[in-house]
């Protein structure tokens, strides 16, 4: 386990994850302000073996955890945390049925916790502009707008947030 929240556990994927990991990855509408592309299983799969293998190495920057639904043990979702040398970038995405439950505030708030333990300086998070529940979660938890752009990926209105920890 990496951390926890009331409701859930951020741990580890693990290969026992595909399915979910598949559902949540082939989902248009899960995916429309992130890539916008879904894959197929196997391209799923591929992709999960390689997340789970970053675990391993030393300089390791970008992390990508599973998000458990502690009542069930569910898969829900996922908590990226990407460093790129200059900000260290927050990310989540959720299976759908499991929208609007709160979730994505909880683990927010779980994340900005566990960086300040592991000593982050600040967090960004970048929201395309029609994902207004991304926003108001980030903005919610006190992230400052710095910066609006057209993403280069989605060609979408993009805003970046910080938190200073």
């Amino acid at each position: 386990m990496i951390f926890e929240t009331e409701r859930a556990l951020i741990r580890k994927l693990t290969l026992e994850d595909l399915e979910p990991f598949h559902q949540l990855e082939s989902n248009s509408n899960v995916l429309k302000y992130a890539t916008g592309e879904v894959k197929n299983l196997e391209e799923n799969k591929t992709e999960l073996l390689d997340l789970i293998s970053r675990y391993q190495k030393h300089y390791n920057d970008f992390w990508i955890y599973a998000i458990e639904r502690k009542s069930d043990k569910q898969f829900i979702g996922t908590l990226a945390l990407v460093k790129d040398g200059i900000d260290d970038e927050i990310g989540y995405r959720f299976l759908e049925k499991y929208w609007r439950n709160g979730y994505g505030f909880e683990v927010c708030e779980g994340t900005i916790n566990y960086c300040k333990k592991i000593n982050f300086k600040k967090l960004v998070g970048y929201v395309v502009d029609e994902n207004k529940a991304s926003a108001k979660i980030l903005e919610k938890l006190n992230f400052k707008i710095v910066k609006k752009f057209i993403s280069e990926d989605l060609e979408l209105p993009e805003t970046k947030y910080e938190l200073i920890l």
